[in-house]
């Protein structure tokens, strides 16, 4: 079975092009449901319905609905991988329903919290210069933190003021980035930066102080830091500026369609996340927009 999963992994990198990330997830459910198979007593993948169904059953009890969710995903492709390669003969996956995740709203910063976080950083220092170049860039772009840490120089525009962003899936979409983000990125670039890098100089845009790749981990325990120092009582994550920079795009009337762009989002069902609008925005829209508003 652990080979199979392997065969699988290999099928999603080499001709799905899917997220590191998401392989390794994948990888990851299937495995829990070879180890269930194996205290069974099974020995293969079942193509009862039964079976995955009485596996289902118990990973609910200690999963949240997005697990269920992505666990599913991952058999429900895996399933249909062993059918194309003939190890199965019927795929019981198809009989299987998807559970509705449960809806939450993410967390936000608010303008005064996001103009507090920006001027924590000690810019005097290259490692403050670096984090306040990381948060301008990431609330005036909205991107996902692996996107910064694997930015490389050749893809940064910013005589244009544009990004060249490497996604998911591989792929490439262009970013516009705020004049004042961009003063921030090319202070980074002429005065800390330089300071940082030991020997050779790497092509990634963003270094730690021993001048190598900054980690995701690495930035979101910077601010953690300074989000902890400052006394703001948020759930707040590297994501949370992603989240703050659509929220606030489209509260100030950007439309949908072009959030979903800058994001990077294959489907506009997860751009929809947020548009929870407060009810002033929306009387507004509504008084602005309607012909007897």
């Amino acid at each position: 079975m652990e080979q199979l999963i392997a065969d699988f992994v290999h099928y999603l990198d080499v001709e799905r092009g899917l997220a590191k990330t998401t392989q390794t997830s994948y990888q990851q459910d299937l495995r829990e449901f070879a180890a269930w198979l194996e205290s069974q007593q099974l020995a293969e993948f079942p193509v009862e319905l039964a079976v995955v169904q009485e596996f289902l059953r118990v990973q609910t009890t200690n999963k949240a609905a997005s697990s269920m969710s992505r666990m599913i995903s991952a058999m429900r492709k895996f399933y249909r991988y062993l059918l194309r390669e003939s190890v199965i003969d019927q795929d019981p996956m198809t009989l299987v329903a998807s559970p509705k995740p449960a809806q939450h709203l993410p967390a936000t910063l608010s303008g005064n919290e996001i103009d507090r976080l920006m001027a924590a950083p000690n810019v005097t220092k290259p490692l403050g210069l670096r984090d306040r170049a990381i948060f301008e860039l990431m609330y005036a772009t909205g991107l996902r933190v692996s996107e910064v840490v694997n930015l490389r120089l050749e893809q940064l525009h910013l005589t244009l003021n544009l990004l060249q962003v490497t996604g998911k899936g591989d792929k490439e979409r262009i970013v516009p980035i705020s004049p004042q983000a961009v003063e921030w990125v090319q202070e980074y670039l002429n005065t800390a930066r330089p300071r940082m890098i030991k020997q050779d100089q790497p092509a990634v845009v963003f270094v730690n102080f021993h001048g190598h790749q900054l980690t995701r981990q690495g930035i979101w325990k910077n601010l953690k830091a300074y989000i902890d120092a400052l006394g703001i009582e948020k759930n707040v994550t590297p994501h949370t500026l992603r989240h703050s920079f659509a929220t606030n795009l489209l509260a100030n009337g950007a439309d949908l369609r072009v959030v979903q762009e800058l994001l990077g989002h294959s489907d506009i069902s997860t751009t929809q996340i947020y548009t929870h609008l407060d009810n002033s925005h929306l009387v507004a829209v509504y008084h602005k927009a309607h012909p007897r508003g």
